[in-house]
């Protein structure tokens, strides 16, 4: 994707907006950048077995960004998270599990995340085909009234039975069952890990609280940097995490320890600047971020794909998991919206700010 491309995308003001953007606040010398031998630099001198640096080399290595260092992965657990009725009618197929694996391949990605019933249906047939990650946990979505709480769907035995590369669960950090999410998904992946398997750790926030004075600090570069923070001490190999929209969330809601030069150094208010300060709390990329497409909203998915992309790679991340924006649509066009944010990581016009 060139910058002419972009710019006819998402406008030439917002283009320049993201693409002439030079980062002062965390250097990118300083971080551990995505490339094509990301496993063997870093991975390589963990403590990570040999068969969980193999999938992990097969995820990087899948897909049309094999070989990149960046990752393109379908996530399709909605069905679960936000119900299948919501999730899928507006594009009935989905319904079908294969067809969400279909999707995935056909889209180039490197990896498809979902649920056991949807990659353990489809298994025999696809999981040599293109990496499987299991999600093991999920908030249903159908107790009354709707409660909010990460539960075990599965074992972690039950996914490499599947033959899949990686497990993947969520962490609601702030809440009041999140104490005991952290316990579960650490001994989880330590398993994932004994295994031979990868560990992608989704790092949201939730609580009432984080909404002060008609502001949404769930998404604040600091408490979510904070949340990423948890999610690699506890040993995820990837993080993913929702795009900062905002900043401050420590001291609007008045709680916690941070630091002024979080706030006068280490970020501005441009979102590459906040993004570069979610991958610093990533070990400095050591462990890859990738952020999440979000909702689908139309006719605007994307060029919002495209620039959640940008960011994203221009902060030093590894990639984007997007799913409602792709298979909430006929699949040709699922396809050329995952292709498009995949030629954002292959593009050379795009740089690390």
């Amino acid at each position: 994707m060139k910058r002419e491309d972009i710019e006819k995308l998402v406008g030439q003001e917002k283009a320049n907006y993201l693409l002439n953007h030079e980062s002062k606040t965390i250097s990118k010398e300083q971080l551990h950048l995505p490339n094509k031998k990301f496993i063997d630099r870093v991975w390589v001198n963990s403590n990570r077995n040999i068969q969980t640096l193999r999938n992990l080399q097969w995820i990087a290595d899948n897909g049309r960004l094999g070989g990149t260092g960046y990752v393109s992965i379908l996530p399709v657990d909605q069905g679960i998270e936000h119900s299948a009725g919501a999730s899928f009618s507006p594009n009935v197929p989905m319904f079908d599990p294969e067809n969400i694996v279909k999707l995935a391949m056909e889209g180039g990605c490197n990896a498809v995340a979902s649920t056991f019933g949807v990659l353990g249906i489809v298994a025999r047939k696809y999981a040599h085909k293109i990496p499987f990650i299991v999600k093991i946990n999920h908030n249903e979505f159908i107790s009354y009234p709707n409660s909010y709480d990460q539960i075990s769907f599965g074992k972690v035995k039950d996914a490499w039975n599947m033959g899949a590369a990686a497990v993947g669960a969520t962490i609601y950090f702030g809440s009041e069952e999140s104490k005991r999410q952290i316990v579960q998904v650490a001994e989880a992946f330590e398993y994932a890990h004994e295994l031979g398997m990868a560990t992608v750790l989704w790092c949201y926030l939730r609580n009432s609280s984080f909404k002060k004075d008609g502001v949404d600090y769930h998404t604040a570069a600091d408490l979510t940097g904070q949340a990423n923070h948890l999610g690699v001490t506890i040993q995820a190999d990837i993080i993913k995490q929702k795009l900062p929209e905002t900043n401050g969330g420590y001291n609007a809601i008045n709680f916690g320890k941070t630091h002024k030069k979080v706030y006068s150094e280490l970020t501005t208010d441009h979102p590459i600047d906040l993004c570069r300060y979610q991958v610093a709390n990533c070990y400095m990329g050591r462990v890859g971020l990738i952020n999440s497409g979000g909702a689908s909203s139309g006719a605007t998915d994307l060029a919002e794909a495209v620039s959640t992309a940008i960011i994203n790679k221009r902060a030093g991340g590894m990639g984007l998991i997007s799913g409602r924006k792709a298979f909430q649509r006929p699949l040709k066009e699922g396809v050329h919206l995952l292709n498009a944010i995949q030629d954002v990581y292959l593009s050379k016009d795009v740089t690390i700010a």
